[in-house]
């Protein structure tokens, strides 16, 4: 069932609604935590280094809806926001990255319905990610609702810029002045740098050794 079509304009909509988000994170996250405990105790190496969840506050909701010129209904946050239940997963490798999102996307029970490669294809500030838009089943006692969940894939490195831009968003409203633009933008370019030599150099430590 289509989550908008369960939806109507009083309180309890809403409530549904955050509840259907907030069972979908946890579906997610438990399903990350199984993949943390089998890479820990079964594998020889765990690219996931850190997990974070967190639900869209409402007035970040209507926020994004204004920014973005939709009218605030509960409708339009259906349709429109993809991020009110987000995930970020932190790895060591740029090579992680796609490793986690193929595995999360090949399960049976996770439906891909967008991908953001801003690691290929960085915005034009310098940031660098990956963005997976997933839905989920979640089981009620009469229905089944797909529901949304944003997964964000990035280095540590890509993880720590990252939360600098955003200080300096909220800082300055999105109008940074040019110097710190700038100067934001060729940090980002030595992450790229960094994640690239430790990337080769994790390599070479693992052909060393498959040589011994």
């Amino acid at each position: 069932m289509d989550f908008s079509e369960i939806l109507c304009d009083d309180i309890d909509c809403y409530k549904t609604m955050m509840f259907l988000y907030k069972s979908a994170l946890k579906e997610i996250v438990t399903k990350i935590d199984i993949l943390n405990d089998e890479f820990q105790h079964v594998h020889q190496y765990n690219p996931i280094e850190h997990v974070k969840s967190r639900m869209k506050t409402p007035d970040s909701i209507v926020k994004k809806l204004k920014r973005e010129g939709h009218e605030s209904t509960i409708d339009n946050m259906v349709k429109y926001i993809n991020d009110i239940a987000g995930v970020r997963i932190t790895c060591s490798f740029t090579s992680d990255i796609y490793r986690i999102a193929e595995i999360l996307s090949k399960q049976n029970d996770i439906k891909v319905i967008a991908v953001k490669d801003y690691i290929k294809n960085p915005k034009e500030s310098g940031y660098k990610s990956y963005h997976l838009v997933a839905t989920v089943p979640i089981f009620m006692s009469d229905k089944v609702v797909d529901t949304k969940v944003e997964i964000q894939i990035r280095t540590i490195a890509m993880d720590f810029w990252a939360s600098l831009e955003h200080k300096i968003y909220y800082k300055f409203e999105g109008n940074a002045p040019d110097r710190i633009s700038r100067e934001l933008k060729e940090c980002a370019q030595m992450v790229s740098v960094l994640d690239a030599k430790m990337l080769s150099l994790n390599e070479a430590i693992k052909q060393c050794e498959n040589n011994q």
